[in-house]
């Protein structure tokens, strides 16, 4: 699970969101990437450590870090030992043919222990599937689609393969079927597109996934809507942009990346830090810690316009002084305790009578935010606005006395516009896919 996969969620849990909230009927559809030398890799790791193979018994956990160790050792002797690179091979060309029974054991074993792991990261991440789809489900569907519309002139053959010529509409050409008979990542979509279609009728369908791949969306787009007459604008591309650490970082296991996992469990050992001397039971400082720690990397990839690239600081986006998800955690936190020291006082904030607080325009723009945060399919703005109105409350707080006893009329309409406050605050993290805390 790396950090395109955390991006991707991140980006796609609050477009989902933001569609529901605009009245839509929407489902969650995740296509994984069950073949391929990633795979192939791990398999070939896993064979070469099977004395230390884990039993059904054990954990889980101890069931992904020997995957994850057997992928190591697989990426390793791929780049490093020519006999073990044609070993490696050969066991991807019999995941995709099935044809092995023994490599069979440990590619289903392996994809199932996956996709359990997986549904635990999802959990924390507040995201759960509606529908799979697999890459190696779509294989043949995607063939098929190439071989039918080659007939008609959409797809041509180049070289022995069969390409779709797109300098002919002002695009770039692609290769759906290798000169090896085998179809590419373009027919494999191109086979997901129509599965979904078969399988929902839909007016939209939006991707979530890296801006280098702008340019092929459009490629692909291109060839569906040659292919489905109906297809128009029936699906949308949105990008997100790499993160880079802002110590210039990414360091794990081999190499220069680290992994979405490693990066939330390296942010909530940073959050149980900083809250390390707050009065709390264990378990309550750990699931908040939790809580936390996706807020600050969500709120960091959801604050970039899409497609741009994301600077991430660990500190600063755990700072509780602002613009960062834990800050308007913080100040739902402390909006909280407000709102209960008034109702102890019989303030119930029914009704706002009266006032001219620049808080109160802010709030009257929050359904106009979040309608131009989904037609325009940015998230950023929700995030945006979140930031500018928590910080206008917190100027607020400072120089009204909301919960005042003496001034019972005028005490009833701010903490009347501050349960609104709250409102906005609760239905804007909730958009953002940010769960809520309780204390901090």
């Amino acid at each position: 699970f790396h950090i395109g996969h955390l991006m991707q969620n991140a980006i796609g849990e609050s477009l989902t969101r933001l569609a529901e909230f605009a009245g839509a009927d929407v489902k969650r559809l995740c296509y994984q990437g069950d073949v391929g030398l990633h795979v192939a890799k791990t398999i070939w790791g896993m064979i070469q450590a099977r004395v230390a193979y884990p039993e059904d018994g054990d954990s889980l956990t101890d069931k992904i870090k020997f995957m994850g160790n057997a992928y190591v050792v697989g990426n390793l002797a791929y780049t490093d030992d020519p006999k073990a690179k044609e070993e490696i091979k050969e066991i991807n060309k019999k995941v995709y043919e099935r044809s092995d029974p023994e490599i069979n054991i440990y590619y289903d074993k392996g994809k199932k222990w996956s996709l359990e792991h997986f549904e635990e990261i999802y959990k924390k991440l507040g995201t759960k599937f509606d529908e799979y789809f697999f890459e190696s489900e779509m294989a043949g569907p995607g063939k098929e689609l190439v071989l039918e519309f080659l007939k008609k002139g959409i797809f041509k053959e180049s070289d022995g393969a069969i390409i779709f010529p797109g300098e002919e509409h002002g695009l770039h050409t692609r290769v759906f079927i290798n000169s090896e008979g085998l179809p590419t990542y373009e027919a494999k979509d191109l086979g997901l597109f129509f599965a979904k279609s078969n399988r929902y009728e839909y007016d939209l369908s939006v991707y979530t996934t890296a801006s280098e791949q702008s340019d092929y969306f459009k490629v692909l787009f291109s060839a569906i809507g040659m292919i489905d007459k109906s297809f128009k604008e029936k699906a949308v591309h949105v990008p997100h942009g790499l993160l880079r650490f802002s110590d210039g970082k990414m360091s794990s296991r081999k190499g220069n990346i680290i992994s979405g996992e490693d990066l939330i469990k390296d942010m909530e050992v940073k959050a149980m830090d900083k809250m390390g001397e707050r009065e709390m039971e264990e378990n309550v400082k750990k699931e908040v810690s939790e809580i936390v720690a996706v807020s600050a990397i969500k709120y960091s990839i959801l604050k970039q316009s899409p497609g741009k690239d994301i600077v991430f600081d660990p500190e600063k986006s755990l700072s509780f002084e602002g613009d960062s998800g834990p800050y308007l955690l913080y100040a739902l936190v402390r909006t909280n305790s407000i709102l209960r020291k008034a109702k102890e006082a019989g303030l119930t904030g029914e009704k706002f009578e009266e006032g001219n607080y620049k808080l109160q325009k802010m709030l009257y723009r929050f359904p106009e935010i979040v309608e131009r945060a989904w037609l325009e399919k940015s998230p950023q703005l929700v995030a945006d606005f979140l930031q500018e109105v928590a910080h206008e409350f917190s100027a607020f707080y400072a120089n009204e006395k909301i919960v005042d006893t003496d001034d019972l009329k005028n005490s009833q309409s701010k903490v009347a516009l501050t349960r609104a406050f709250r409102e906005v605050l609760k239905t804007g993290l909730f958009l953002l896919g940010i769960k809520e805390v309780e204390k901090m």
